[in-house]
């Protein structure tokens, strides 16, 4: 078995393998404020250009060693372009859904009175985002997520409030106040890689002889939150829809 065949298949794995470490501690030193949100998302950028070079080495890695029937070195190499493409793909499937979807990071079901925040805004100092509800995000939201709308509830403010609650705190966030007198839940969600903070607040209005829930999901930090915030409000109003079902 020729030596170089083997080696460039090494290579390209060992290239894939510190790709993905790269991707993997990205965030986490974030969080840990080792280095930037710049450096993370940096280090992610490169990390999967890097991955595809990795996995098109990797490929030249296998064909060579097909020809020379170099079973080890493409078992190998196989291993490196799958990693390779393992690697690559969130990043580049993240950046085609920012081309596609709207560059905002606000998102309400009511865009003409949003609900407002109140507990959450001493957590949000030095966070890039205000807490002012921008007009251009209403026009943005409707072009991108027309789906995203008040839920109407069979069921009495006080009724209606107490599930949302039960709802807020089955997703897991983290419940900064609730204020029955007003009828408003305000809570954080955190997310998982880069431990990214976004601030959620829930209203419940009377409408009728029912009740009309109204949700915001508003990011601290980023301009485009890649459909996130959008994702959780629709998310919580599935839940809390299923709750209130007979």
């Amino acid at each position: 078995m020729p030596p170089d065949r083997t080696a460039l298949a090494r290579t390209a794995l060992a290239l894939a393998v510190a790709c993905g470490v790269a991707a993997l501690v990205a965030g986490p030193g974030y969080r840990m404020a080792w280095w930037s949100l710049g450096a993370g998302i940096g280090t992610i950028r490169w990390a999967a250009t890097l991955a595809l070079g990795a996995a098109a080495l990797g490929l030249v890695a296998a064909a060579l060693a097909w020809r020379a029937s170099a079973r080890r070195a493409l078992q190998i190499a196989i291993a490196a372009a799958f990693v390779g493409l393992a690697v690559a793909a969130p990043p580049i499937v993240l950046w085609r859904q920012a081309q596609q979807l709207p560059n905002i990071h606000d998102i309400s079901t009511d865009t003409d009175h949003p609900p407002a925040f109140v507990a959450v805004v001493p957590l949000r100092q030095g966070a890039g985002n205000p807490v002012e509800y921008p007009a251009a995000a209403a026009v943005e939201q409707k072009r991108g997520y027309p789906d995203v709308a008040p839920l109407v509830l069979p069921l009495p403010p006080a009724q209606a409030f107490a599930r949302a609650e039960r709802a807020a705190r089955a997703m897991g966030w983290e419940i900064v106040a609730v204020s029955p007198q007003d009828l408003r839940i305000e809570a954080t969600a955190t997310s998982l890689l880069f431990g990214f903070k976004d601030d959620v607040v829930v209203r419940v209005a009377a409408n009728g002889g029912g009740s009309r829930i109204d949700v915001r999901s508003l990011s601290r930090v980023g301009g485009s939150d890649l459909g996130v915030n959008a994702k959780r409000v629709r998310a919580f109003l599935e839940r809390l829809g299923a709750d209130a079902r007979p």
